[in-house]
């Protein structure tokens, strides 16, 4: 998303979205200016659906929920953690309020209550902004899921005071919503005029690929935790195969896959866009650090340090379980852009985390990668879990050896049982998708496969009970009678 995006931004959801669902399931109607002055013609719905991208983003770009529970990070000079980190949660430390989730939710729900009987004289510009609402509340209620498990199901738009109080739904039910929203989202782009599924009019938008990809994603969660068995294992496959057939393909460096911006990186599916003058960088400024904490280092010019603590706050570190993933080959070309440790005269330093280094301006370098959502490499692995969960060695191979080969590593050569390839698929994911915000849901989704046991497997929660999933803390619990907190807690 360029600046001109959060030009368009400003007018619509500063008005909207952030005076819209104060309270979950209790809120405010939506602003007099949506219903009365908006969506009154053709041109009020791109930016509408844009603003929504936007609030995406922030979700994107929150590593509390997909990294700080994992075994990625440990603390370097800065401790920046929440409370995640510790797995300290209960109803009253840490606890999620889901307001944004759901005021996110309920402008997709208004935009597609507004458009579906808006005459278009661009029918194929209707369907495409149809699809992306549908593929953005998928996104929504996915990454809510994976936090919180049970959920209500909000799917009307709230535009005056009478504010249904919802249940949780189960998680198998919001999964089956999410695969309804992505469905009609596939529908109405195959629909469209010239539709080609090769076709990514941007990479920072929802194309056919990218819905696809987040199909294979919630596929093989709802094989793992939610019930969805053999079936939904074939049809992640049969997901990963259309994203396959939009012709990308892996980068031949490693380097360049947050290296390249994903408007012209062939690896990337969808990502987020940042740039060093639009809202902050993204989160790897609590990775990289800044310059007093790496003066006189002999390697200076391997670590990505920024002179203003601002950019770069030194906080996080690559983990010793983490690196330990590579010990098979320390030459694995990978390592360089994951990490790097600091070196002196005298001593060894920090592991500074590499995988998105920012860019180095004039001024100082900014944490300013875009955020990759998925990119081929990702799905591949996915592949690779689908087959051993269907114990298809053969097939669970030869797609690890397809990541093992680009980064200098040997065809692997283990044992193939399901539990022992399965482990060396998590493995692989965690040399390969490093920091990019996969991590814990990863261990969720094999914990609950069977193939470990994250009570052991993650260092900060050895001899802790904590749930899986999050608590909800006691103001959403007030406002909705209807809602029943997490079980555990």
């Amino acid at each position: 998303m360029k600046k001109k995006i959060v030009k368009i931004l400003m007018p619509v959801l500063m008005l909207a979205i952030f005076s819209g669902c104060e309270k979950m399931l209790e809120v405010t109607p939506q602003s007099s200016i949506t219903e009365e002055t908006y969506f009154k013609s053709e041109g009020d719905f791109e930016p509408y659906v844009t603003g929504i991208y936007s609030v995406m983003r922030g979700f994107v770009n929150n590593v509390t929920y997909g990294t700080e529970r994992g075994e990625e990070l440990v603390v370097a000079s800065n401790a920046r953690f929440s409370t995640a980190w510790n797995h300290i949660l209960s109803p009253t430390t840490g606890a999620l309020n889901y307001n944004g989730w759901y005021s996110a939710i309920g402008h997709c729900n208004l935009l597609l209550d507004k458009i579906r009987n808006f005459n278009f004289a661009n029918t194929g510009n209707k369907s495409r902004i149809m699809a992306e609402a549908y593929a953005l509340r998928a996104y929504f209620y996915f990454d809510l899921t994976k936090i919180i498990g049970d959920a209500p199901l909000m799917l009307v738009p709230i535009v005056d005071e009478n504010v249904p109080l919802l249940p949780r739904a189960s998680s198998a039910d919001v999964v089956k919503q999410i695969f309804s929203d992505l469905d009609s989202a596939i529908l109405l782009m195959k629909g469209m005029p010239g539709f080609s599924a090769s076709a990514y009019p941007s990479k920072y938008r929802f194309s056919y690929g990218a819905v696809q990809a987040m199909k294979a994603d919630v596929k093989m969660w709802s094989a793992k935790v939610t019930g969805g068995g053999a079936a939904a294992l074939n049809d992640a496959l049969a997901a990963i195969a259309e994203v396959e057939g939009t012709g990308v393909r892996l980068n031949a460096n490693f380097k360049d896959v947050t290296g390249l911006r994903a408007a012209t990186n062939p690896e990337v599916v969808i990502a987020a866009y940042y740039n060093r003058d639009e809202l902050g960088g993204n989160y790897a400024v609590n990775a990289l650090p800044f310059q007093a904490l790496v003066t006189g280092a002999l390697n200076l010019d391997s670590i990505p340090w920024a002179a203003n603590s601002g950019n770069a706050q030194g906080a996080y570190q690559v983990s010793p379980l983490s690196r330990s993933h590579f010990s098979e080959n320390w030459a694995d070309k990978r390592i360089p852009f994951t990490w790097v440790q600091q070196r002196s005269a005298t001593s060894l330093g920090y592991f500074w985390i590499t995988k998105y280094p920012g860019t180095k301006y004039s001024d100082d370098r900014f944490p300013d990668n875009d955020i990759i959502l998925y990119r081929l490499a990702d799905l591949l692995l996915l592949k690779a879990e689908a087959y051993a969960a269907l114990e298809n060695a053969p097939e669970c191979v030869k797609n690890l050896n397809l990541i093992r080969t680009r980064a200098g590593n040997p065809n692997y050569a283990g044992a193939t049982d399901k539990i022992s390839l399965e482990r060396e698929v998590l493995k692989e994911r965690g040399r390969e998708l490093f920091f990019e915000n996969k991590r814990w849901f990863d261990l969720v989704r094999f914990h609950s496969g069977g193939s470990i046991n994250v009570y052991t497997y993650v260092p900060n929660l050895i001899g802790k009970t904590t749930p899986i999933y999050w608590p909800l803390n006691a103001t959403v619990l007030a406002n909705n009678p209807q809602l029943k907190q997490t079980a555990g807690y």
